[in-house]
Order: structure tokens, then sequence, then C-alpha cells
């Protein structure tokens, strides 16, 4: 069955367009309601959000739609993913939905989905939802005794910081560390300053003043400038920087360099096989992550398996294989023996207290391995398929043998946005550019 509504996270759109459009989220909640209904009980769902304006019209349309068919929902206002994710678990609800478009910018948002278990749903259950919601559910909604109630819950950010704090070693405080927090204008801009400066750290907090429209804007996981600025103008020892809805992180050095997520896996990895806490003989990443971290595993006596991109396809290999460091380049990093999906928050946690046990600064703990050179392009494209283009397909084959066993190519359209990812590398710096940029320019004229 193809997808009308659900991407690769949920689903995801300009805010007021279809699909993220206030009919088609009191639809989902409907949809929802109807598929989780397991027993004559009283259903419950827990619905957080980041700082987008447009959350507004989504959650009060969510919430007609939920308690339309029954469930009685749970309204935790801006809250991280992992929060979601978590307080689904501990609130015992049947339904945990987020309502964010991640790293995008404030004119899109999304509606990502959980189960009772805190993970995102299953394919089959997304595509169920994705039937109903164009079947007429009028007949499966309540009666009027039966309508779902919405409260909303104060005091569960608190939960999320104090389950974020168990992460951290026991004996272990931040005191002596100043940590330079960029929260992207999101969803932990209350949370993440809290949680470090409670474990002792000197925290200078930016990207903590969201008014609706500036989540994501020149701030955050994926424009880490501001805070690489900020931690040389401020000499802290480490900066963080969130994304939108917080289930990702980069990090920056006390030089300014930027940390990505392979180096944050590989840092977590090495930890961890040392004092034996590593399952699964290794980590999980997607296509994307460097060929130099699947070098240093290896010399490390590690594997790399590699999955689609997706953290839900990374959570999905770790939970069928038994794996417990898992991640992305792009600084998802998903740890099961805390969470269910990526925590920035707890990732940066572990990452501070490998700062704390290596005695070194952050450029030389962080810098695990020296990437392979690599470059990504993405090209915007207009309806069509480029890709099943004859034309584009040869020049793939023939890039594909350029770089031989020295290097990767990977292609592959964005699930979230319109846009083609051309990313190569290899040991050959040079092929490598020329590969891309090559590929690039022939898949925008296509």
């Amino acid at each position: 069955m193809s997808r009308k509504y659900f991407g690769t996270d949920g689903i995801r759109g300009r805010a007021n367009t279809f699909p993220m459009t206030a009919e088609v989220a009191m639809k989902v909640g409907m949809a929802s309601g109807v598929a989780f209904q397991r027993g004559k009980y009283r259903h419950r769902v827990v619905i957080g959000k980041d700082t987008r304006r447009s959350g507004y019209m989504i959650e009060n349309a969510l919430v007609a739609g939920f308690t339309a068919a029954g469930m009685d929902v749970f309204l935790l206002g801006p809250v991280p993913t992992p929060a979601v994710a978590m307080l689904t678990r501990s609130l015992r609800a049947d339904i945990g939905v987020m309502i964010s478009a991640s790293h995008n910018s404030y004119e899109d948002n999304g509606i990502k989905l959980f189960g009772p278990d805190g993970y995102k749903l299953s394919d089959e259950l997304e595509l169920k939802i994705e039937q109903l919601l164009d079947e007429d559910l009028s007949s499966q909604m309540k009666e009027c005794d039966d309508i779902g109630r919405a409260q909303r819950v104060e005091g569960d950010l608190y939960r999320y910081i104090e389950f974020a704090k168990r992460t951290f070693p026991r004996k272990m405080t931040l005191a002596g560390m100043r940590v330079v927090i960029d929260c992207a204008n999101g969803a932990a801009y209350k949370a993440a300053p809290a949680a470090l400066w409670e474990l002792g750290a000197e925290v200078v907090s930016i990207g903590v003043t969201p008014n609706g429209v500036n989540i994501n804007e020149d701030c955050g996981s994926t424009k880490p400038a501001a805070l690489s600025r900020k931690v040389t103008e401020v000499r802290a020892d480490l900066g963080i920087a969130l994304d939108g809805d917080a289930d990702r992180l980069v990090l920056v050095d006390e030089k300014g360099a930027v940390i990505d997520g392979d180096q944050v896996m590989a840092t977590i990895g090495q930890s961890w096989h040392k004092t034996d806490r590593l399952q699964g003989g290794g980590i999980v990443a997607t296509v994307m992550s460097n060929l130099g971290l699947e070098r240093f595993l290896k010399d490390e006596g590690m594997n790399l398996a590699r999955t689609k991109v997706g953290d839900r396809f990374v959570v999905s290999h770790m939970r069928e294989n038994g794996y417990n460091v898992g991640g992305e380049q792009s600084g998802h990093i998903v740890l099961t023996d805390y969470a269910t999906t990526g925590d920035g928050l707890i990732a940066g946690l572990q990452m501070l207290a490998c700062l704390k046990n290596s005695d070194k600064p952050a450029s030389e703990a962080f810098r695990k391995f020296e990437p392979v050179p690599q470059l990504l392009k993405s090209v915007r494209f207009n309806g069509g398929k480029p890709l099943e283009d004859k034309v584009v397909m040869d020049a793939i084959e023939t890039a594909k043998s350029e770089l031989g066993n020295s290097g990767r190519l990977v292609i592959r359209a964005s699930g979230t946005e319109p846009l083609i990812r051309v990313m190569a590398e290899g040991d050959n710096r040079a092929l490598v550019n020329k590969v891309v940029t090559s590929l690039a320019d022939l898949i925008g004229e296509s």
C-alpha cells in the first residue's frame, strides 16, 4: 500500500497545507483512537509539542479527534520528543503523540506517534491508520457519555528531567565544567539547561527564547555556528546543540570545532565496550555514516551494522539484533539502556561523563577517527522521478565504478522534503567532489 500521509518520520508538511491541516490532524486522532481501542477501559493518550505557533492548531485538532474516539488526553505542552516517549510508558498511555517537524523551520510541522511501549509505530500500524484516515469513522465515534476528557498536565517536564539525570553516573557531577547548551528555541528550552545545572555544571544557554517562529533559526544542531562562537567566547569545556524537538544533538569542542554523530557513537561505543556494557558486539548506524567510523570500530574489535536512513530503522535493527548503541551521523543517538528513541540530552550527558573520565579536552577526547573525505549535496526537485531517468541511472553506475572499493556512493530521496541527497566518500577527495558535483548537477537538470 502506498503512503499518502506518513513519511519516514510520521506525518510532516507545511502547516495549514495538506497533509498538515487541522482537518487531517483531527482525523489522525480519530483513526489512531480507533486503531488503539484494546479493551473496555479508559484509554489515554499523551500529547507533547515543540514551540511552533502552528502547534496550537494541530494540538487542539488532535484533542478533538482523540476525545471523539473516547480517549482521555493528557497535554504535556512543550517537551522534547524523548520525553513524550518516556511519559507514554510512565503514564501507561495507549498512544504518545509529538507535534514537531524536528529540525525544519517553523513553517513546517509534523505528527509523530508512539505506541504504549514508547517506540515509534511499526509500518503495519502506520498503514492501518493510513487506511482509517480515508474511511468514514462516524459510526465508530463514542456516544456522549463515553467522549474522552482532556487536561493539561503540570510537572511532567520535571519527571523527564529527573529521568535524564539518572542516566548520568551516580557518583559523578559536572562541578567545575562550563557547558554551553543551544536549545534551538525548541522543545528542550527548559529541560536541558535545568538538567545540566542540577548536575553541577556552569551553564550558558542560547536558543532558549522561543516566540513561535524562531525555532531552528540560525541555531540548533543543523546550524551550530552560533554555538561555536559562544563556546570560544566564554571558554567553555563543551557545547551541546539540540534540534527543535531535542531528539538529536551535535557537539562543539573547546576550540569551536563541530563533533558530529559519528564521533559521538564512536566515543560512547568505545567507552561502553571497554566496560563490557556494549551489547551486540558493536553499534548500528545508517548508510550515511562515515567510512572512517567503520574502520575505527573494526580496529577496536567492534562491528558496524548499517541500515537505511532514519532513526526508526536504526532502532528496529537494534531491537531485533540486541544492540544498545546506535544512531545517525546527523546526531540521532539511541541508547536503549535508557530510551526508546533518540535523546539529545541523554546522549550529551553520556558524552560529558566520557569527557570527565578522560582528563582530556574535548578536542582530543572526542576525535576518535579521521573522517574519510565525504561530500553531501541536496538537490531540490519539483515533481517527477529523477532517479528513474536512464541518463541519471547510467551516471550513477559510472560513479560507483569510479569510486571502486575505496569509496561509497549513497543517493536517496528525502522522506520529509522534496530533495534528492547525493553523498559520496572515499580516500580520493578530488574524485569524491567530482562525483557528487556532477551527479547533483545532472539530477537538478533532469
